[in-house]
């Protein structure tokens, strides 16, 4: 009678998760294996017929780009990626912290904390756009009130700050995430062992080096793998502020793939970049994920 009920148990177990495999299968696995697929054809709208396998074609393409694009759009990719997290998970610890505690007006102090992430990414960069504009932008103009500077900046026409101004963008955008779950990681901390730290005569700081950081590890670990692959696949903010322009100053792996696809029609190229830019992300989680393991098992 156990058995015949462990089994269908087990039955309606596998009924309810058939929806959810079908789902993932559909939208996430066939995309990929697709994508894959046609990574190795010269698959161009402008050609349908000629859509036979070119090997690596595509990915040699890429590779051996006279101009040296490729270096360029990786650089780029890593420059945005790096500093966009680093930053975002500052202001965002901070914030997390100042949080902790209860305080008057706390509610709307994180109601505007959390606003940015509740928006579009690609409306985000329509409106910074706008603002970043160097002819009527209001950042111009407050700053021209200000007297800090005598002339309007081209801050998205200019290569060498284009890309400072579409992270700064991406910053204001992220910080809410790091805010929300390091907050919900630091409610989780005991209070005894503050309370401990300052019977031994522990300061702010050597408590949130000894004990809030240590505590809320798992959550750094987890939190700045997620945002990693976020950041290096979003090109909603730079594909409406730049374009990845201009002269490629802003242009990451993500929106080189995109602008392969909707410019020049050549889905066999854009997909050999979404290649790319998985074969980097798998290598860069399982270097992180192996690292951050050997310094857990050394700190055991």
């Amino acid at each position: 009678m156990l058995k015949k009920s462990h089994t269908q148990k087990n039955k309606f177990l596998i009924y309810i998760l058939i929806p959810a495999f079908l789902f993932l299968g559909l939208f996430i696995y066939f995309p990929v294996i697709k994508g894959i697929f046609i990574s190795f054809k010269n698959y161009t709208l402008f050609d349908l017929s000629n859509t036979q396998f070119n090997n690596f074609q595509n990915f040699k393409n890429i590779f051996t780009d006279q101009n040296f694009r490729f270096i360029q759009i990786l650089f780029n990719t890593i420059i945005w990626v790096v500093i966009s997290l680093l930053f975002q998970f500052i202001l965002g610890f901070i914030l997390a912290l100042l949080m902790k505690k209860p305080f008057k007006g706390r509610g709307l102090y994180s109601a505007l904390v959390f606003y940015p992430w509740a928006l579009s990414g690609f409306a985000i960069g329509l409106i910074w756009a706008w603002m970043f504009n160097g002819q009527f932008g209001v950042i111009n103009d407050i700053l021209l009130k200000l007297g800090l500077i005598n002339s309007n900046i081209g801050f998205l026409s200019n290569p060498k700050i284009a890309m400072i101004s579409v992270i700064v963008v991406n910053i204001w955008y992220g910080v809410p995430f790091f805010a929300i779950m390091l907050l919900a990681a630091l409610q989780s901390v005991p209070n005894e062992l503050y309370e401990a730290a300052k019977i031994d005569g522990a300061g702010p700081v050597k408590q949130l080096f000894s004990i809030t950081i240590p505590y809320i590890k798992p959550t750094i670990i987890s939190t700045t793998l997620l945002r990693t692959i976020w950041i290096m696949n979003f090109p909603d903010i730079i594909y409406a502020m730049t374009n990845g322009g201009p002269a490629n100053s802003t242009n990451i792996l993500a929106t080189q793939m995109i602008n392969k696809i909707l410019k020049f029609y050549d889905y066999g190229q854009g997909s050999a970049y979404g290649v790319v830019i998985i074969v980097i992300l798998l290598t860069y989680a399982i270097i992180y994920l192996k690292i951050s393991s050997k310094k857990g098992n050394d700190n055991i």
